[in-house]
Order: C-alpha cells, then sequence, then structure tokens
C-alpha cells in the first residue's frame, strides 16, 4: 500500500494562487492520481486526474484554471490552482488507484479557504 500526505493549504484572497502537493511513501508508477475536495455540507467531488499514462481530465468548474502534473521520480502529485475564487474552498484530498489491484488510497486532506 501507500501513503499519501498533502500539502500547500492556506488562506488566498480571490483571484490568486496555491499549489498543492501530494507526496507518497513509495512510487507511484503504478497508480492514477487525483485530487478530491469537498466543502462542508456538500459531497466530495472530483477535481482533476492524472493516470499512469500522463493522461489528464479536468472538472468543468477548474478547467482552464487548474493544472494537475505528477513527477514519478518525487513520488509526487501536484496541482496548481489559479484565479482561485470563493467556490474553491475546501479541504483537497490526493487519491491514489492501483492499476494493478483496483485498490484506492487517500490522503488526510489539506484546507485551501479562499477570502478577502
Amino acid at each position: 500500500q501507500v501513503q499519501l500526505v498533502e500539502s500547500g493549504g492556506g488562506l488566498v484572497q480571490p483571484g490568486g494562487s496555491l499549489r498543492l502537493s501530494c507526496v507518497a511513501s513509495s512510487s507511484i508508477i503504478i497508480y492514477d492520481m487525483a485530487w478530491y475536495r469537498q466543502a462542508p455540507g456538500k459531497q466530495r467531488e472530483l477535481v482533476a486526474t492524472v493516470a499512469s499514462n500522463g493522461r489528464t481530465n479536468y472538472a468543468d468548474s477548474v478547467k482552464g484554471r487548474f493544472t494537475i502534473s505528477r513527477d514519478n521520480a518525487k513520488n509526487t502529485v501536484y496541482v496548481q490552482m489559479n484565479s482561485l475564487n470563493s467556490e474553491d474552498t475546501a479541504v483537497y484530498y490526493c487519491n491514489a488507484q492501483s492499476q494493478i489491484t483496483s485498490r484506492a488510497y487517500w490522503g488526510q486532506g489539506t484546507q485551501v479557504t479562499i477570502s478577502s
């Protein structure tokens, strides 16, 4: 199994940017990686994915503003978040799904708050 630790969250003004990082305890080569987020009282939603083969997908709400990337040599996945607005306020979670077992692993989450 793999352990995931997110970092980079914080308080940002509207229009600002943040980059979140997710560091895995072992190689992520066999994993499809994703970022999810959950705001209070709302369902957890998929934000962006980057598959093992490098293919990316984005939720419509973040398309054009967020960029997901992976650095397999560093066992790390990132999401660069630009043009942030209040709708982006949430706890952001890193997710890894094994291509071998299909088992999914989750990080502990990092809080992102957009406020003026």
